[in-house]
């Protein structure tokens, strides 16, 4: 008889072991970011965004669900634990406060002005010399630190999105637009304003983009894990053949991801 029951509790224990796992689904938010975190029209998520957290999530046995919301509600979202991770967010001061990062970025962005390809803006490295020149910057984005010193000198009308300060700048609403310019080119092509709009040289800063946890101490554990399994994404040159794949310049600045790293004003 005890012979029974120990074979049966060794059957019980040997199934529990064997037992899956359940996975702990993740909600990872964002706007869209070309080639980075975009839905097409067919419902299909893409962008190196996507394919790292999928990656990521995989290893650490979870799933993970993706949700597009403006950009200012997405950060929100993760501030308040409401949402997993965020997608693509740059680091300030603020958002330090803010969001528990992961320790390397997965890619790096130009900011950059545009201007109307027939006009012929100040524009040489110098934010001062902007003071009187009428600037779109979208709403909730960061620029970075000289970019922000600098905006109490700077008549700057902010944007809900990218489109609207395209679109301000393409009427002559404003002489200057600040974005990426990762963003700007896809959507500018697709508006079909490429002769009409024109990226300024030299770049605003190059800021790099992470994915990042909410601070509270319940999600510290999930995110080490990640931290460790995109570390070794990193090292192994994981990271640097998806943003190649992607069209992502990454941090590593490998040569086959684009767009190059050089200025590429029009007008030279």
């Amino acid at each position: 008889m005890r012979k029974t029951i120990s074979l049966l509790l060794a059957w019980a224990m040997g199934a529990m072991a064997s037992a899956p796992v359940h996975a702990v689904e993740r909600l990872a938010v964002g706007t869209t970011f070309s080639h980075i975190f975009e839905q097409g029209a067919d419902g299909q998520w893409h962008g190196l965004g996507v394919d790292v957290l999928r990656t990521l999530a995989a290893r650490a046995g979870d799933t993970v669900r993706f949700r597009l919301y403006p950009w200012p509600r997405a950060l929100a979202m993760v501030e308040r634990a409401q949402a997993d991770i965020l997608v693509g967010p740059y680091k300030s001061p603020e958002r330090l406060k803010q969001f528990a990062f992961i320790d390397h970025p997965f890619y790096r962005d130009r900011m950059v002005f545009y201007a109307r390809s027939d006009s012929n803006p100040p524009w040489r490295g110098d934010l001062a010399a902007l003071k009187n020149h009428r600037i779109a910057a979208v709403r909730g984005w960061h620029y970075g630190a000289q970019f922000d010193q600098a905006r109490p000198l700077l008549d700057i009308s902010e944007v809900p999105q990218l489109e609207n300060g395209v679109q301000m700048l393409a009427l002559g609403r404003v002489e200057l637009l600040a974005t990426n310019q990762r963003n700007s080119t896809e959507l500018i092509g697709g508006l079909h304003l490429e002769r009409a709009l024109t990226v300024l040289c030299p770049d605003i800063t190059q800021l790099d983009g992470y994915l990042a946890f909410p601070r509270e101490a319940r999600f510290s554990a999930v995110r080490d894990r990640y931290n460790a399994l995109f570390t070794e994404m990193v090292r192994s040159g994981e990271l640097a053949r998806l943003g190649a794949r992607n069209g992502v310049l990454v941090p590593s600045g490998d040569a086959g991801a684009r767009p190059p790293a050089g200025c590429t004003d029009k007008r030279g």
